[in-house]
């Protein structure tokens, strides 16, 4: 076991950091955090009004409001310019102390039950906004081991989530180019032999002849008609476990009855009420063990089925901009809650290709779409590797004081 201290005094909590007013900064917005991923970067700049919180690199940001800590919203912030930056008013700000504690065992000893469960235990205000008190989070105890034990302990889980973060750039890599193929081949039509393909004038304007201007209800099932029994637990995927910018859906819950929307591996979901459309939320299943397995989801999802074109072109679609403008013009109902209306994809046009276009797109872009998802089964092992250890390491439980780690004195 380690000595212990406050945490106040074995890091800076909410450090001073200088910004001017009226001038843009780097912007960190609690979204932008994704729990069990490290690290975090601005993916805006604001100008500073002088309200949030500020932090410079190798800070770590600490969500204090539910449900946002319970979900572990909790990251090191990174810069390529090394730029100071500001962001929501709900993180608190940990700094490592110099010649007491380094910024990578901070993060980490942070993301423990250590510092999280007094946090949770802490928090008060109203249902649903509540807070974590500073002055109790100042007082918590955590284990302090030597300078050169907490680099090695760092040094250890690192080697984990930099793992973590080349597959997760992998995934990103991969799906741009997928959807770059899709542009170019069904947007520009500029597929294998297009120099060859004399054009046609349609309602979409110019296409390949040979290919067909179809409604999207011709070419996709919309909503289709699946069955799940009502008795045993089966994969229920909840609207919070769509991502934005991303095809995976690596999380679900097991749940009794069949409410809801029901899908297959090679189904998308398709967010159909606001915001969760507007943001981009839209995931491809292929978690399921087989072809034949069936789960159900919110019931704030349209489901979209290939009929004539391929699982992946539907996903693919779905992302697309002008499928999403088109849903989000449909939408009605109260401010807020505006969800859209089924019926707007009888009158969106698609192109339907030839089949060997279509199939020779389909042998392009398979293997991507597994590609990605195994890369996500990766990082779903390395992240519960990784959980397993950082306990153990923190307490002291697993002792690595005298581990040979290459450039760790």
């Amino acid at each position: 076991m380690y000595p212990t201290m406050v945490l106040a005094d074995f890091v800076e909590i909410n450090p001073r950091v200088t910004l001017k007013p009226g001038q843009e900064y780097s912007f960190v917005d609690m979204a932008s955090v994704t729990p069990g991923r490290r690290y975090v970067s601005a993916e805006a700049r604001k100008v500073y009004q002088g309200g949030g919180s500020k932090f410079q690199v190798d800070d770590v940001l600490f969500a204090r409001i539910t449900p946002c800590l319970e979900n572990g919203k909790i990251a090191q912030y990174v810069s390529k310019t090394g730029e100071v930056g500001f962001g929501s008013t709900e993180f608190f700000v940990l700094r490592h102390r110099q010649g007491v504690s380094d910024s990578a065992y901070v993060y980490y000893l942070a993301y423990t039950d250590i510092v999280r469960k007094p946090a949770e235990k802490s928090m008060s205000g109203a249902s649903g906004r509540q807070r974590a008190d500073l002055e109790v989070f100042k007082s918590v105890e955590v284990p302090t081991p030597p300078l050169p034990t907490q680099r090695k302990i760092a040094a250890i889980l690192s080697a984990y989530d930099d793992l973590i973060e080349n597959n997760t750039r992998r995934i990103v890599l991969l799906e741009q180019m997928a959807q770059l193929l899709y542009r170019e081949w069904f947007v520009r039509f500029r597929f294998p032999g297009h120099e060859s393909a004399p054009r046609v004038a349609s309602e979409l304007g110019e296409i390949p002849e040979g290919w067909e201007v179809v409604k999207l209800t011709q070419a996709v099932y919309v909503n289709p008609s699946t069955r799940i029994p009502r008795e045993g637990q089966k994969p229920f995927v909840p609207m919070s476990n769509l991502s934005n910018g991303s095809m995976l859906i690596t999380k679900y819950e097991l749940r009794e009855g069949n409410s809801g929307a029901k899908f297959k591996n090679g189904d998308t979901l398709f967010a159909r009420i606001t915001p969760c459309l507007e943001n981009g939320k839209t995931g491809y299943v292929q978690f399921l063990p087989s072809e034949d397995a069936v789960a159900f989801g919110s019931t704030e999802f349209i489901v979209l089925r290939s009929k004539t074109l391929s699982p992946e072109y539907v996903y693919l679609l779905a992302r697309s901009e002008d499928l999403r403008a088109h849903a989000i013009k449909s939408m009605t109902g109260a401010t807020g809650r505006q969800r859209v209306q089924e019926s707007c994809f009888e009158n969106f046009l698609v192109v339907q290709p030839p089949a060997p276009v279509l199939n020779e797109f389909t042998t392009l872009i398979k293997p991507m779409f597994y590609a990605i998802w195994l890369l996500a089964q990766k990082n779903v092992n390395l992240r519960r590797t990784r959980d397993l250890l950082l306990p153990r390491l923190i307490s002291g439980e697993v002792d690595v004081a005298g581990a040979a780690i290459a450039g760790i004195e």
